[in-house]
C-alpha cells in the first residue's frame, strides 16, 4: 500500500493538477479547491515546493515579474501526476471500507451512507 501523502503536498499537487501556477495562486487554488478548509501558509508552501521539486514531483513551468515582482510559476510533472493519481485511488478505497463498514453498523441501514460515494446527501 502506497505511504499516505500530507495534506499541504495533496492540495499543493491537485491545485497544480489543471494548469501552471504561482505560489500565491497555489494557495488561493487549494484553499477555494478545499472549500476553505486548507489555508497554505508561505513558509509552509515554498518549503513544500521545494521539497516536491526535489523530488521531481513538481518543475518549474516559468518565471515572469509583474509590478517588478518576480513569479515563479510550477506544474505538476509525469511523476507529480503519478503521485496524485495514487493518492487519490488510496484516499477512494479508504472511503469505500470505512462506507461499508457504517453500512454494517446496526441501526444504520443502507440510506445513511453509499459506500461508493460517501454519506448520502439530502
Amino acid at each position: 500500500m502506497a505511504k499516505a501523502m500530507r495534506e499541504p503536498t495533496f492540495w499543493i499537487l491537485t491545485a497544480l493538477a489543471q494548469q501552471a501556477r504561482h505560489g500565491y495562486g497555489i494557495i488561493q487554488s487549494a484553499a477555494a479547491l478545499s472549500e476553505g478548509q486548507v489555508k497554505l501558509q508561505a513558509g509552509t508552501l515554498y518549503a513544500a515546493l521545494d521539497r516536491l521539486h526535489a523530488e521531481g514531483l513538481i518543475e518549474v513551468d516559468h518565471d515572469e515579474k509583474v509590478d517588478g515582482r518576480d513569479r515563479r510559476y510550477y506544474r505538476l510533472t509525469v511523476g507529480g501526476v503519478a503521485a496524485l493519481d495514487a493518492e487519490v485511488a488510496r484516499l477512494a478505497q479508504n472511503v469505500r471500507t470505512a462506507g461499508r463498514q457504517l453500512a454494517a453498523r446496526p441501526g444504520r441501514g443502507d440510506a445513511a451512507i453509499n459506500p461508493d460515494l460517501g454519506p448520502a446527501t439530502a
